[in-house]
């Protein structure tokens, strides 16, 4: 069962995640997105600790786009490898409340499957699992 979505003012965020959204903020300054104008930042800890930034990268032919929670998780397993483990992820778009989006989720519940996840709602940060978010996500029998 779903939880209630918790949210806090940005100024009562812990030190880490307040270092996690302003990762977030100055990934989304490199993002390329010329079509929304919506420019979306991510950034990643991993349980080993190590921090990983992402931004949307948009192209002409929609399909091709590629979300800054997907490039920030990409960033992480490139780095750490296939055993990388997502502990928080924290997402910002200037003046605008930015979920991940479905293929987002599924990408989070698999290499995070305990992850939060921390985003812009409105003058508050909402705070959820990804298991609140993707409660059922998509496996492959015998798989992972």
């Amino acid at each position: 069962m779903a939880t209630a979505a918790r949210s806090q003012p940005s100024d009562e965020l812990s030190p880490s995640d307040r270092e996690l959204f302003e990762a977030a903020r100055t990934a989304s300054r490199q993002a390329y997105a010329p079509y929304s104008e919506l420019a979306v930042g991510a950034a990643v800890r991993t349980e080993r600790g190590g921090v990983f930034r992402g931004c949307n990268v948009e192209n002409a032919s929609y399909g091709l786009t590629s979300c800054a929670e997907r490039n920030a998780v990409f960033a992480a397993v490139e780095a750490e490898g296939p055993t990388v483990s997502i502990k928080v992820i924290a997402i910002y778009a200037k003046a605008h409340t930015v979920s991940p989006c479905g293929a987002c989720r599924q990408v989070l519940a698999e290499l995070g499957a305990n992850a939060r996840v921390l985003f812009p709602m409105g003058d508050e940060i909402c705070a959820r699992s990804i298991g609140d978010l993707l409660p059922i996500p998509f496996r492959l029998e015998g798989r992972v």
